[in-house]
């Protein structure tokens, strides 16, 4: 008899817990734009230490192709990524049909979560903009500035300040979003020290330098304020962080600088974590678009312990990208899947009504 109440206990014990585990109430997702596992590995070998990313719990892998294309760019792929919908290559937030199409961000405001962007690129670049705007073409940047200033996003950091006061239209977005109750803030410094509620902060005319042209901490140090405005909802949040000039770096062929910019997202990764670890329901995702470059490892100097790397291309290549995920629910994420899949999932795992 004793043996059985303890029995019953011992299971009534389980369905508690297993019917308390925390529910997904902040997700943080980070895209390496054009972030391969080579890319990965580079900077974990350069750094000869553990990176923050090999801290997730599921490690998975995502196809990229578009819906016009077996390589997708940056809005297609975006586009996949933000929305579960494949694309044309150019296209932002649109079908193939240029019917508009939602994202997770969308859905998060719909339902009364705080919602950001943070980027080293301009915020009105193809991946952000997946995320906010609907345009027929990636390089109607002017267009997508405004669709950022109807967007309803709390927080706002990255370059860009050109598509919002020095216009072909002549337009004053700054106006516009001050009327919004946004403050408009050109360091971090400023952003931090001013109580308003909802924040954009512009850093740069258009992109961000380089960390190899000194752009310092801004990623990591942005995720962070951002994580702080956006935490004060007490619904949740969804904010998206990328790593935009792995990408650039990539193109150009640049090892070095693939390197250092994969440590720098890295870093990002690093603090999503550590806020993951202190606050109940949170769920990192880290992926990218695609791949840039064709990278490969081809060797390492033992007296330098300099990396040896070739790339096969100038461009994007068609090759699967990682998918790392950490904290609650993470196991849902450690399959091969396509980048349209992830919108439906979080969707799912938020609980979000159709």
């Amino acid at each position: 008899m004793k043996q059985k109440v303890i029995i019953l206990f011992s299971i009534a014990f389980l369905l508690f817990n297993f019917n308390t585990q925390a529910q997904v109430k902040n997700v943080i997702f980070l895209i390496g734009d054009g972030m391969g596992l080579n890319h990965v590995h580079a900077a974990r070998v350069s750094a000869d230490t553990m990176l923050n990313i090999e801290r997730a719990d599921a490690v998975g892998l995502i196809n990229t192709y578009s819906a016009n294309k077996y390589i997708t760019d940056s809005a297609a792929g975006g586009t996949a990524l933000a929305t579960g919908v494949k694309t044309k290559n150019g296209m932002i937030g649109m079908n193939p049909d240029s019917v508009p199409v939602y994202s997770i961000l969308h859905d998060a405001q719909k339902n009364k979560l705080a919602t950001g962007i943070v980027v080293t690129s301009s915020v009105t670049h193809a991946t952000p903009a997946s995320f906010v705007a609907h345009q027929i073409n990636r390089k109607m940047e002017d267009e997508i500035a405004e669709d950022i200033v109807n967007s309803s996003l709390d927080v706002f950091i990255g370059g860009g300040s050109k598509f919002f006061m020095q216009r072909k239209d002549s337009a004053d977005l700054i106006t516009k979003l001050t009327e919004k109750g946004y403050g408009i803030y050109f360091s971090l410094e400023e952003a931090t020290q001013s109580g308003t509620a909802k924040k954009g902060v512009l850093l740069a005319e258009n992109g961000m330098p380089s960390i190899q042209n000194g752009r310092g901490n801004m990623l990591p140090e942005a995720t962070k304020v951002a994580l702080n405005i956006l935490s004060k909802n007490k619904k949740g949040f969804f904010l998206m962080v990328e790593g935009s000039q792995i990408d650039w770096a990539a193109h150009d062929n640049n090892l070095e600088g693939v390197i250092q910019e994969t440590l720098d997202f890295d870093k990002a990764v690093g603090i999503a974590m550590d806020f993951a670890d202190k606050n109940k329901g949170t769920l990192v995702i880290i992926t990218a678009d695609h791949e840039t470059g064709g990278m490969q490892i081809t060797g390492k100097n033992r007296k330098t312990k300099e990396l040896k790397a070739v790339f096969t291309t100038t461009d994007h290549s068609p090759v699967p990208v990682p998918l790392y995920a950490y904290g609650t629910d993470a196991d849902k994420f450690s399959a091969f899947m396509n980048n349209t899949d992830i919108k439906p999932l979080l969707f799912k795992l938020y609980k979000f009504k159709k």
